[in-house]
């Protein structure tokens, strides 16, 4: 499986410390062993999956998104402030 990351989850990783981002890399793994472990969203949000998990001790969101069978695209990582919004906005 080949993971493509799009330039808002770079920039929202920047944002972390580096044992948050040891959170957020098993997050990524545990996406890429099983991608269907995220809730598939609707409407609007229909083709996004949203993957929650604890980063250090708060809970944090990661949406990434299932482009055929052999790619998943991460597209944003977060706490749940103001997240669905700007997953809108793209």
């Amino acid at each position: 499986m080949r993971v493509v990351v799009t330039p808002q989850f770079t920039k929202s990783i920047k944002k972390f410390h580096a044992n948050q981002k040891a959170d957020i890399d098993k997050a990524v793994k545990a996406v890429l062993k099983n991608p269907s472990i995220g809730v598939q969203k609707v409407r609007d949000l229909s083709w996004f999956r949203i993957h929650k998990f604890r980063m250090v001790s708060q809970l944090a969101l990661l949406a990434y998104e299932i482009d055929g069978t052999d790619r998943i695209v991460l597209h944003n990582l977060g706490s749940h402030e103001n997240f669905y919004r700007d997953l809108k906005a793209r």
